[in-house]
């Protein structure tokens, strides 16, 4: 049994500490900084995520075995380097093949050298450069943040005021602090959207079963991004076609890239693509594992997961089978409080009777054996069943029974791949 140093706080967190204790193949799991409804799987640890320091001196002291880095922020900062540095064996890239989540303006230009397809673009890091560029635009455009900004430096805008605005948000009032001060402006793409998660060892590369994201606030994709409102899996626009596709265009080449350019990727790639008109483009890289994909994405894993991690680390992937349900599918709903993104309340009492759902807490505190909402997202219902409407049916169902103060969820996920398999 080995002991486990899993980085993070969120759904994210929960669903792979889920996982691990499904399989039986850990003792304990430190969570750092875990959060109020982990503490059922896992000891929380009081370290926050970007605390390096104080996460190696614990990693050492307590003789982890092997340490999980799933957030975007430490493994940017090189937590994985940190750690393998002192004999602590990792899941997760190196600071330096993060940097294809770390920065847009890099993970574009690496796309136009390897000749991936992804949308057209221009970077600019002077404000007035970029305000004359929204001149010459076809709108709606994207804009987005270099840096990282928890899922939400990402705007789609429909004229010039809009972006102007948004331009001066970023650049001007720092909305973003350091990561807007480099912004990305690219066209619109459309499409229906895929996140295509793989497990990589830096030269073998496994897909995972593929699924949708619903990041919009909004029913009907409206309103501002969130860190993610739902999911469902397998994604059904993704068909074995536009799977070869994607493996030679993108996958292939992106791993190929990276390993040349001295920035060899191992962990788990996130390519979130839009299948246009034109066939699949890259819309953003993610080094790491999504939240919510990873709440539908495990539950339909059915080999080990820590035996594919330590594969990924030790250059072995292609000998270790990954086995993922064929006949189930998967959805998970976020339950949020009211007014996220933007402002909310906290603190708030939870009722979570038993059901048939599986719970991953997300924005979850306890204080004398009771749960309080903590965040934005407070947590995730997450079921399978032999079709989509019925899982969704089950998350549904279960999301009434679970009672809190400003309690706000979507009421559209998976519809449009209800549409596509017939089942609505």
């Amino acid at each position: 049994m080995k002991d486990i140093l899993l980085i993070g706080s969120g759904g994210r967190e929960a669903a792979i500490a889920w996982k691990l204790r499904k399989d039986g193949d850990v003792g304990t799991i430190y969570a750092l900084p875990g959060n109020g409804g982990l503490s059922e799987t896992c000891t929380n640890v009081p370290i926050g995520a970007t605390d390096l320091e104080a996460i190696i001196k614990f990693a050492r002291t307590h003789k982890v075995d092997f340490a999980i880095v799933t957030p975007d922020n430490p493994l940017v900062m090189g937590l994985v380097d940190r750690l393998e540095a002192v004999g602590i064996p990792c899941f997760g890239p190196s600071g330096t093949a993060a940097m294809l989540e770390g920065s847009k303006a890099f993970a574009k230009n690496f796309m136009k050298r390897w000749d991936i397809p992804t949308a057209s673009y221009e970077i600019f890091s002077d404000e007035g450069q970029a305000l004359d560029f929204l001149a010459s635009c076809s709108y709606p455009v994207v804009l987005k943040a270099n840096g990282l900004a928890f899922g939400k430096g990402v705007s789609i805008v429909q004229d010039k005021d809009a972006a102007t605005m948004c331009i001066k948000e970023m650049m001007e009032n720092l909305k973003f602090g350091q990561s807007g001060q480099t912004v990305v402006i690219e066209e619109l793409l459309e499409g229906p959207e895929v996140s295509l998660l793989c497990f990589t060892d830096g030269t073998h590369i496994k897909e995972m079963v593929t699924s949708m994201d619903h990041k919009r606030i909004g029913d009907g994709d409206t309103g501002p991004n969130t860190g993610g409102m739902g999911c469902i899996a397998p994604n059904p626009f993704y068909t074995p076609q536009i799977a070869r596709t994607c493996r030679e265009k993108i996958l292939l080449p992106t791993i190929t890239g990276m390993q040349k350019e001295g920035r060899s990727f191992k962990g788990c790639l996130y390519v979130g693509l839009m299948l246009t008109k034109d066939g699949p483009k890259v819309i953003e890289y993610n080094c790491r594992f999504g939240d919510p994909e990873t709440q539908v994405i495990l539950p339909l894993l059915e080999s080990k997961l820590l035996p594919i991690m330590e594969a990924t680390r030790n250059g072995t992937l292609d000998r270790v089978p990954i086995i993922f349900s064929t006949n189930r599918s998967a959805a998970c709903l976020v339950l949020a409080n009211n007014g996220y993104p933007i402002s909310f309340e906290k603190h708030k009492e939870i009722n979570i009777p038993k059901m048939k759902s599986v719970v991953f807490p997300s924005g979850i505190c306890k204080e004398e054996g009771h749960c309080y909402t903590d965040g934005g997202r407070v947590l995730g219902l997450a079921a399978t069943a032999l079709t989509l409407k019925e899982a969704l049916q089950q998350v549904y169902g279960d999301a009434e029974k679970i009672s809190f103060e400003g309690k706000y969820y979507r009421r559209d996920i998976g519809q449009k791949a209800l549409e596509k398999l017939g089942e609505n």
